[in-house]
């Protein structure tokens, strides 16, 4: 039996995203795994757990450019903000879904990534989107057209609650066998667990479920007794 891909759950609005994905292709080489690239939409993870975006909280808006700037030179990878952020990545996730074979969307999915963050040019209009299908060699119009089919709308959807269910929380997220690794900074983690040399036992797992908490974080406006 062939070992599982890794499913890599992206969002075009996430430069960690963007950096992560640039190291991918290498690592499943290099593990001899397939690599499958799973639009899923940020927005509605974060919905689900409660959660917001960095982008959400001004200070740390900031210090994810900063963040961001300095990992791209550390990976001596392109980096270039977009005209806008956030921005809305629906329609370049449901293009990138309704592209059937992995291998193109792989290709796809690098070409949007190097257009919104590698060049700093939009991917959200059907015109930003249309011009990076077609210098990418992709048939613009039927892409286009096949993403506003309800079925492949129905698969950003069905992505990420499949995420949800895997434990997935924000993106970049992994998947592979029954774990997940999340953000670019796992992706040491997620090697060494391939290679078999994972430190983190499953008695350790099952300690920290069961680890009791004695304190929590009051509601906002909530005085203390």
């Amino acid at each position: 039996m062939a070992p599982s891909p890794l499913r890599f759950c992206l969002d075009y609005l996430s430069p960690y995203a963007y950096l992560a994905w640039l190291r991918m292709p290498a690592i499943a080489e290099k593990h001899g795994r397939a690599l499958e690239p799973v639009p899923v939409l940020l927005a509605g993870l974060l919905n689900s757990v409660g959660s917001i975006g960095p982008a959400e909280i001004p200070a740390k808006r900031v210090y994810v450019f900063k963040q961001t700037f300095r990992i791209a030179h550390e990976q001596g990878a392109p980096f270039s903000l977009p005209p806008s952020h956030p921005f809305n990545p629906l329609l370049s996730l449901r293009v990138t879904a309704a592209v059937e074979d992995v291998a193109e969307r792989t290709r796809l999915v690098t070409a949007l990534y190097s257009a919104a963050w590698g060049r700093g040019r939009g991917i959200e209009t059907p015109e930003q989107v249309g011009a990076v299908l077609t210098e990418a060699g992709f048939d613009a119009k039927a892409l286009l057209e096949r993403a506003q089919q309800p079925e492949v709308k129905d698969r950003v959807r069905k992505n990420t609650e499949d995420a949800l269910a895997h434990g997935a929380f924000g993106v970049p997220s992994v998947l592979v066998d029954d774990e997940m690794f999340w953000g670019v900074d796992s992706l040491g983690h997620l090697e060494r667990y391939l290679e078999g040399r994972d430190p983190l036992t499953r008695a350790d797992l099952e300690r920290w479920r069961d680890l009791p908490a004695t304190a929590n974080r009051r509601p906002e406006g909530k005085p203390r007794p």
